[in-house]
């Protein structure tokens, strides 16, 4: 190593130094690194391995031994941040001799943390603002920056960069809220000691975590205000039950229309309240409407696979809605997850010569998983084999585990802010449908569940031809000869819709493509009632995304209607109303059923 020499000795060459400096920091990170892992690795052998079992730790020793390798781009960082804080304190003093103030930097589109208007009008909330949006932007430039890690290791240091980041804002701590001060003082107090109620009341002394309530877990209740279509249980087994949705017109469509929702998630996502219910929108269009309600497993399920979700699951309900309906033309849908099993499913379909299929509808569904959206930063060997011993110790996944996933990617929004709600504020939970939806989680089994992560997330497997067997059934999602429409969101974090797209493009069978604004859940329960959103239609899915989106035609309001259109083409002539249990199966219990009750 090419040490500088020490000050004093009278040899001291600024120039040297400088012209050193890359080499010497690129040794130093190379050593500085090797110690904590070293440090790291000795301190896990101690813990079961487990003292970072979502591989931060290396993350940021990688992140750290790229920025030391690169002091230049660092003096860049601090050299952009100094002027911008130079900015800040000139803004800051003009306001504060009454003048106008700057806004140096902006908080991003859909930010809802500084709505209290003395972030803006009081001249020391304001510069607390500004400063922390500087440092925000300072911070994430730097990680950013690091461009010589891999592509994994890269998003996760910027992932948990974002999560710290949103954890130290200002709106998160009593002295430096506007709000939270401004009702200290109005209440002398009582919101803190409100507050200090609620969080004991969320703590669970038992596993040692904060549970924050979301919102009044009495305020609903399933069938009485909440998923009341009306409908029986038509068909049920371990893996789910089957409903069948009482008809609203005289006459139906000829084609049913099978829903697979996510088992991730309970289906009243799509039958919440009736104004925005997707199930009696359908039944309204004339559609008999069937839709499958996933069993909540426990450990008696641990070894169900992926191919169980398509043998005793997509197929199972498919031979009942034949059963129930006398028809052998049914129209599927398939919801983030199920998308994806509806793949596998008409790929299965079609090596065995089933063409029961009428048409295929994928709403925000992977089936190419190069393009795995936040939830990738999670999906790793280290992680899955973490995970793996996990679940094989109880047979399941833990749904508030999977629970706190999805809220870490929406962080200020699915935690923070109810954090300052609910602790510092010292308010009750208000009533809200979706974040009663939201904490109605779901177990997951654990064979299944690996097999899912392995096969699709961390290898892309799935998209390959053979990649994945059914039943000892190779099958190729290139295959699929089914119409197929796939409505993605342009929002999604979840399914970014260049993924799901690059999905479209695989299969054989005419292929239409709709983008709609907003993101996962809410760019699909938009009902046309709503007028909100809007979304795109496009050319052929043979361009590659961006072309697409450069082609494609804005629509207002609701793709409801424009899905339910290209849905009639492959619906069948209109005959009399048919009701469950019209075909003589036995109607088992009324809708939303039994399995969607069991809480996780």
């Amino acid at each position: 190593m090419n040490n500088p020499v020490p000050p004093g000795t009278g040899d001291f060459n600024s120039e040297q130094l400088a012209g050193n400096l890359p080499e010497i920091m690129g040794n130093i990170a190379g050593q500085y690194h090797d110690l904590l892992e070293d440090f790291l690795s000795r301190r896990g052998q101690g813990t079961g391995g487990q003292l970072d079992p979502l591989g931060v730790g290396q993350a940021f020793l990688d992140l750290t031994a790229s920025l030391m390798k690169n002091p230049e781009r660092l003096v860049e960082t601090q050299a952009r941040a100094w002027n911008a804080y130079t900015d800040l304190w000139f803004s800051a003093a003009r306001q504060m001799l009454g003048g106008e103030s700057a806004q140096v930097a902006k908080q991003e589109k859909g930010d809802r943390r500084f709505k209290h208007e003395a972030w803006d009008s009081n001249p020391f909330f304001n510069f607390i603002k500004q400063s922390y949006l500087v440092t925000a932007d300072t911070v994430q430039s730097a990680v950013a920056g690091a461009d010589d890690l891999d592509e994994k290791t890269a998003k996760k240091a910027q992932f948990y960069t974002k999560q710290f980041i949103d954890a130290m804002s200002p709106t998160n701590f009593l002295l430096t809220n506007p709000e939270v001060m401004e009702a200290t003082l109005e209440s002398k107090g009582e919101n803190l000691l409100r507050g200090l109620q609620n969080f004991t009341d969320d703590f669970d002394s038992e596993s040692g975590q904060l549970r924050i309530t979301m919102t009044d877990a009495d305020a609903f209740e399933l069938g009485r205000n909440i998923a009341v279509s009306p409908g029986k249980v038509v068909f049920q087994n371990a893996l789910l039950q089957l409903i069948q949705y009482a008809p609203s017109t005289e006459q139906v469509f000829r084609h049913p229309v099978l829903i697979m929702p996510p088992w991730i998630n309970k289906y009243y996502i799509l039958d919440l309240q009736p104004e925005n219910s997707l199930i009696k929108w359908l039944v309204g269009q004339g559609h008999t409407v069937f839709v499958v309600s996933w069993v909540n497993p426990d450990e008696t399920l641990a070894d169900k696979d992926f191919e169980h979700y398509v043998t005793e699951g997509a197929m199972a309900a498919i031979d009942a809605v034949e059963e129930a309906t006398g028809e052998s033309n049914i129209n599927l849908v398939g919801y983030c997850i199920a998308g994806t099993l509806l793949a596998a499913t008409l790929a299965w379909m079609q090596a065995k010569n089933d063409t029961r299929a009428a048409s295929a509808t994928f709403f925000v569904s992977l089936i190419d998983f190069s393009i795995p959206g936040d939830l990738g930063v999670f999906i790793d060997e280290q992680q899955l084999a973490n995970l793996e011993k996990s679940m094989n110790e109880k047979g399941y996944h833990e749904g508030r585990e999977m629970a706190a996933t999805f809220n870490m990617l929406r962080a200020n929004d699915l935690i923070w802010s109810f954090y300052v709600r609910n602790y510092l504020l010292g308010k009750d939970p208000f009533s809200f449908d979706l974040l009663y939806w939201n904490a109605d989680s779901t177990r997951l089994p654990a064979k299944m569940h690996s097999a899912y992560l392995r096969t699709m997330y961390l290898e892309n497997k799935f998209k390959e031809p053979g990649g994945m067997s059914v039943a000892g059934v190779p099958v190729d999602v290139s295959a699929i000869q089914a119409p197929a429409c796939f409505i993605s969101t342009e929002d999604d974090h979840i399914a970014p819709w260049e993924g799901t797209y690059s999905g479209a493009q695989l299969l054989s069978g005419q292929v239409k493509f709709v983008l709609g604004k907003s993101g996962h859940i809410a760019g699909i329960i938009n009902p046309p009632a709503a007028n909100k959103y809007g979304y795109y239609t496009g050319p052929a899915v043979d361009v590659p995304a961006a072309e697409w989106r450069d082609k494609a035609k804005a629509h207002a309001g609701s793709w409801w209607p424009d899905w339910g259109a290209w849905l009639e083409q492959y619906a069948g002539e209109k005959i009399p109303a048919r009701r469950p249990g019209d075909n003589g199966q036995t109607l088992i219990e009324d809708a939303p059923g039994s399995y969607v009750k069991v809480r996780a």
